[in-house]
């Protein structure tokens, strides 16, 4: 049976995802205090359904502490459970509450809105700190419903190393536990007949590819993720965000996202690319 676990900030998301996860073939289940988590996994799972979704989050705040324990229990009971966090950046959450006009979960105490969102990141450490974060701030509606898909598919008993590029200048991701800056390399931006396309061009590539610099910083960025993968699999991480950035995420962090996902595929660990910019919509 596959359980998937929603939690994170108020605006990030997570309705969406749900959605997504209802669309797909999961029985969901929208703010469910997490003490209940259990007897009503087992009552649905009696049911016979297989997959099952359920959002947890600040709306059940007293009951929220329970939830690491009874993420424990339910992985000791041999379930195949994900915990996703989406997350997003203080200003884009402050802009959705405005263009909505919904109401913070936490504003009832007279808070106002980036108080809340301050207030709630730092009730929910301790569930960001055992989840798959998923940093929602640059993605569209669709480029979230293609990610959700692709964890849902993920085996959450294998490390899951995801690669992603992305541009410095729209900041650095929220979900990422490693960066890695190449804006020290040649730029393909500036060679006219290759501006306007990405690193995933051959022409890009090909140019990327044919200089020292470029073959250099891929080599030593493959270098220490490969050393240090099997220790963070031992440690029992589920997850890994590995994250490569260049000036607007649209050449060189691209070619080397894609290049170093390619050189991890075929071990051990589960590999996902995402480009943050390249798709922009």
């Amino acid at each position: 049976m596959q359980l998937i676990l929603i939690s994170g900030l108020s605006g990030s998301g997570k309705s969406i995802a749900l959605k997504i996860l209802e669309d797909s073939g999961f029985y969901c289940v929208d703010n469910l205090p997490s003490p209940l988590l259990p007897n009503v996994v087992e009552t649905i799972t009696a049911y016979g359904y297989a997959r099952i979704a359920i959002s947890v989050d600040t709306r059940s705040a007293p009951m929220l502490p329970a939830l690491p324990q009874v993420v424990v229990q339910l992985r000791e009971k041999g379930l195949d459970l994900r915990l996703i966090f989406l997350d997003a950046k203080t200003d884009t959450l402050i802009k959705r509450f405005s263009e909505t006009r919904r109401r913070h979960p936490l504003s009832e105490e007279g808070l106002t809105i980036p108080e809340c969102i301050q207030r709630e990141r730092a009730m929910l450490v301790p569930i960001h700190q055992i989840s798959q974060c998923v940093d929602t701030s640059d993605l569209s509606a669709n480029q979230l419903r293609s990610w959700m898909k692709q964890l849902a598919d993920k085996d959450s008993s294998r490390l899951t190393v995801v690669v992603q590029s992305f541009g410095f200048k729209y900041g650095i991701p929220l979900d990422a536990d490693f960066v890695f800056d190449v804006r020290c390399l040649p730029n393909p931006y500036y060679e006219p007949a290759l501006r306007e396309m990405s690193g995933q061009d051959a022409s890009v590539a090909g140019f990327l590819a044919a200089d020292p610099a470029v073959n250099a910083m891929f080599a030593d960025i493959h270098g220490m993720v490969a050393r240090w993968l099997p220790e963070f699999t031992r440690d029992n991480r589920s997850y890994l965000t590995i994250a490569i950035g260049c000036t607007g995420g649209q050449h060189r962090s691209v070619y080397l996202a894609d290049r170093l996902a390619a050189a991890l595929e075929g071990g051990d660990e589960q590999v996902l690319v995402r480009h943050r910019q390249l798709f922009r919509a």
